[in-house]
């Protein structure tokens, strides 16, 4: 926690330098981010301290990607008895974020009907397109994904 009468960033009396509130968590992600293999908390606390010459606990990584999983900003695999951590492209993060409105209790209807107002010519024409396509997906047999009521 930051101490009073102290900037952010700043040393406390034990000498450590404490990150802004969310650096870490921005670090990490950008860290998942780069990487096109999942990495697991040790390979991400390794790169940490590899780049700024800080120690940072293993706990510490472990909890701040748990809770970048559980924002949705990660998705995670087992991997022995941990996990591996992937980012989470932005087009599923808005996507998980439209079906979190949806599905949130609020009137469907509403929801849609101001996304869709709020669409420019070219996003609309482009929306009616995929809408058509998956219709046409769902008529060519079983197997295809159903709509939800």
């Amino acid at each position: 926690m930051h101490e009073p009468g102290r900037p952010q960033g700043q040393a406390s009396s034990q000498g450590a330098i404490r990150r802004a509130a969310g650096a870490l968590e921005a670090e990490i992600l950008g860290i998942v981010r780069t990487d096109s293999q999942p990495l697991s908390p040790g390979e991400v606390r390794e790169r940490i301290t590899a780049s700024d010459q800080r120690e940072l606990s293993y706990s510490t990584v472990v909890t701040i990607m748990s809770r970048l999983y559980d924002k949705g900003l990660l998705a995670r695999q087992r991997a022995g008895r941990g996990f591996s951590y992937t980012a989470v492209d932005e087009a599923s993060l808005a996507a998980n974020q439209m079906s979190s409105a949806l599905g949130s209790g609020i009137d469907r209807g509403a929801v849609l009907s101001r996304f869709v107002s709020g669409l420019s010519g070219r996003d609309a024409r482009l929306l009616g397109s995929l809408l058509a396509n998956a219709r046409d997906s769902s008529a060519d047999g079983p197997g295809q994904p159903r709509e939800r009521d």
